[in-house]
């Protein structure tokens, strides 16, 4: 991966959307990473991976949770507002 400062960024958009294409490029300000610049292509390619990713993992903890026991209605009792229930505690 390509690093260029963020003076030469500004001063060479045109060449460095041109090499963006080509490969991510890490715009420095003084000697930190602040951003990257890449391809349309691999933002998207990027994004759906992550979106792909998360949804492996909610299927994943689903299954898990469906082999040890969890139903919708003791899902639904989980996510239930809590504080009615203290509510009524305290009252007694």
């Amino acid at each position: 991966m390509r690093h260029i400062s963020a003076t030469d960024a500004k001063q060479r958009l045109a060449a460095l959307l041109d090499a963006a294409q080509r490969e991510p490029i890490v715009i420095r300000r003084q000697n930190r990473d602040v951003a990257v610049v890449l391809s349309a292509a691999e933002y998207d390619r990027l994004r759906g991976l992550n979106v792909a990713q998360f949804q492996e993992f909610c299927d994943r903890v689903g299954r898990k949770a469906a082999e040890r026991g969890l139903t919708q209605k003791k899902l639904a009792v989980l996510l239930a507002d809590d504080d009615a229930p203290r509510a009524r505690a305290h009252r007694r």
